[in-house]
């Protein structure tokens, strides 16, 4: 093998790199506890019309801390599932 072949070939360690989603959003529900709503806006483009629009999605965050409230932005990832509905955890800064 030429150095050229070696130099692209991914090494074991990146095959195994874990991909974390993270997403940003506003919290609207702080009632729960240990628990938050979070909602995340994106902006989408019609394919036939081209006009833009924004869609939005709640999530269900897991907050230990308790620190978050209504109208904060926050930051959260993708881990396993804590219970039915929540596979995100808050991620502080």
């Amino acid at each position: 093998m030429t150095e050229d072949n070696k130099k692209n070939k991914p090494s074991a360690e990146e095959n195994n790199k874990k991909i974390i989603r993270k997403l940003q959003g506003t919290v609207i529900s702080d009632k729960m506890d240990k628990t938050i709503v979070v909602k995340v806006d994106r902006v989408k483009q019609h394919s036939k019309y081209h006009k833009s629009f924004v869609m939005s999605k709640k999530y269900k965050v897991h907050d230990e801390k308790g620190q978050y409230k209504e109208g904060d932005k926050v930051e959260f990832a993708q881990c396993r599932p804590l219970s039915k509905d929540k596979r995100w955890r808050v991620l502080y800064k």
